[in-house]
């Protein structure tokens, strides 16, 4: 296909992002003192992120158990108050070591 073809999909996504991100600036002129708004647009972009991550993490190795492993090493070192970069070397080790043993059970 050619570019021509994507085209009018491309500017589409292009309006509705910018829509998205002009209209509010547009319509709220003052600032937001609601305390319940305030503390939910805080939130929102820790909720999405742990909606994308999530399902992903569980997916992402051969089965679920294995990926149950990395994710209980990663909530063990993160509890622990590790750094990002532990964590995610802890919780890789632990979906590998995983791996291995289920490739010895079967």
């Amino acid at each position: 296909m050619s570019f021509r073809a994507f085209l009018p999909y491309l500017l589409t996504m292009a309006l509705v992002t910018y829509l998205v991100r002009a209209v509010p600036l547009v319509l709220i002129k003052e600032k937001i003192k609601n305390k319940f708004v305030l503390s939910f647009l805080y939130y929102m972009p820790y909720a999405v992120l742990s909606v994308m991550t999530v399902p992903a993490v569980f997916f992402a190795t051969s089965s679920v158990l294995t990926a149950a492993v990395g994710v209980a090493v990663a909530l063990v070192l993160a509890y622990f108050k590790r750094s990002l970069l532990t964590v995610a070397i802890g919780a890789s080790g632990g979906v590998f070591a995983a791996e291995m043993i289920m490739q010895l059970i079967k």
